[in-house]
């Protein structure tokens, strides 16, 4: 089997809507010898920041001289990226072999895995066959539900900030949402938690209570941010000093906060992690596609928000970074999302927004994005394909000397990266 063969079968199971619960990552993985069991997790689940603190707790903990498995969702430009080794992607042979490996248990399994089982049953086994030390393991979906929660108790459960998101799936209400989050806390295990909404903070001390689980939440008392640029941040968080990272959003010092205290009850329970690691793991952590530069002149941004929440973070970074200044907008939606609202948040900071549509079936047509943005009396152009919208934008940034934001779904942003290289 070819690595385009591979893939091609993972993509060929189609998410349906009758396929929750984790019976068949179960059956599936038993098939394949458990290869979990033998595995230890940091489990990240939450609605936004959750792929920036995994970045962050692995980069530390590879840092830290252990053999670190990274597993993340949705990738941006190839898969390979959502499995990774200490900053290393699984090969396009390894993915090959371990799908022949998976193909005939799962073609033999009566109710047929979904395309997430497909890529975590992959993983596990990589992990393992790799021998890793600890993965860092994102939540595709919710929690309770996610195939990614096969897993027993994990070493460190966390929750990232919790917000109004796949509401369709997890609930109209904070109650609801952190509830089906809450799902990764197991018997006996330790918490970390962003701790932003008190009515989610409540549904998790409740499930810690429930089953005799540590929580910790973030104490954001001890974080001071010390400098902000297009380049990262510098921020305290008591007693760490001038801590650095890499990433340009004003949100990513929180995340940073909530992926240091997680580090520090890791090594509470016995991980070698040292304040230098800390430092240096931080200082060098990569994630793409959040709030990310990706040219200066004129300066494009191009950010993964794609809910009214990640919206919100990603206008601060605007307030902090462009006062008093507007942008062009370069905007791209899935359908599913409360895109009213998120137009409305961005109307404050938009000179013109330029609409597309990404290339998935989940997408809002660019025409119903112009007339929001429209409504809210702001110019709005509607562009046949994201190659035609970066163009413009680069033209409008460039006669009226403002910055461009590229933003509304991770699901366009190798599409985008693409077309600004091009156009540069």
């Amino acid at each position: 089997m070819t690595h385009k063969q591979a893939i091609e079968y993972i993509r060929s199971v189609k998410w349906l809507g009758s396929k929750l619960g984790l019976s068949r990552i179960r059956d599936l993985l038993e098939a394949l010898g458990n290869p979990h069991k033998s595995l230890k997790f940091v489990h990240v689940a939450g609605t936004n920041g959750k792929g920036s603190t995994c970045a962050m707790i692995s980069s530390v903990l590879c840092a830290s001289g252990y053999r670190v498995g990274l597993h993340t969702s949705p990738y941006i430009s190839r898969f390979n990226e959502c499995i990774s080794i200490c900053g290393e992607q699984i090969s396009d042979k390894e993915i090959a072999n371990l799908v022949e490996i998976i193909r005939p248990d799962a073609d033999a399994m009566d109710d047929h895995p979904t395309e997430f089982e497909l890529i975590t049953a992959l993983a596990m086994l990589y992990f393992k066959r790799q021998k890793c030390d600890i993965v860092v393991l994102e939540v595709g979906l919710g929690g309770e539900l996610d195939s990614t929660n096969v897993i027993d108790t994990p070493e460190l459960a966390v929750i990232a900030a919790i917000g109004l998101d796949h509401t369709a799936q997890l609930g109209d209400t904070i109650e609801q949402v952190a509830s089906a989050k809450a799902g990764i806390i197991k018997p006996g295990g330790d918490v970390v938690v962003y701790g932003n909404e008190p009515e989610a903070l409540r549904v998790f001390e409740k499930k810690c209570a429930d089953v005799g689980a540590k929580l910790t939440c973030v104490d954001f008392s001890r974080l001071t941010m010390r400098q902000l640029s297009l380049d990262g941040s510098v921020s305290d968080f008591e007693p760490y000093k001038g801590l650095r990272i890499p990433l340009a959003g004003a949100y990513q010092p929180k995340n940073m906060a909530l992926a240091v205290t997680a580090l520090e009850v890791l090594r509470s329970k016995g991980w070698n992690i040292t304040e230098e690691s800390i430092r240096n793991g931080l200082e060098n952590v990569v994630w793409p596609g959040r709030f990310e530069l990706l040219s200066r002149n004129p300066v494009v941004i191009l950010d993964g928000a794609h809910n009214v929440q990640g919206i919100t973070a990603t206008c601060d970074g605007f307030s902090a970074l462009f006062p008093g200044q507007k942008l062009v907008i370069l905007m791209g939606v899935m359908a599913d999302k409360d895109v009213p609202n998120m137009v409305a948040l961005l109307s404050k900071y938009a000179a013109y927004f330029v609409a597309v549509t990404p290339n998935t079936s989940r997408s809002l047509p660019a025409e119903k994005l112009a007339e929001l943005a429209r409504e809210h009396g702001v110019s709005a152009t509607v562009c046949g394909s994201i190659e035609d919208g970066a163009r413009e934008a680069l033209r409008l940034a460039s006669r009226h000397g403002m910055p461009v934001s590229a933003l509304g779904s991770l699901y366009f942003s190798a599409d985008v990266r693409r077309a600004f290289a091009e156009n540069s």
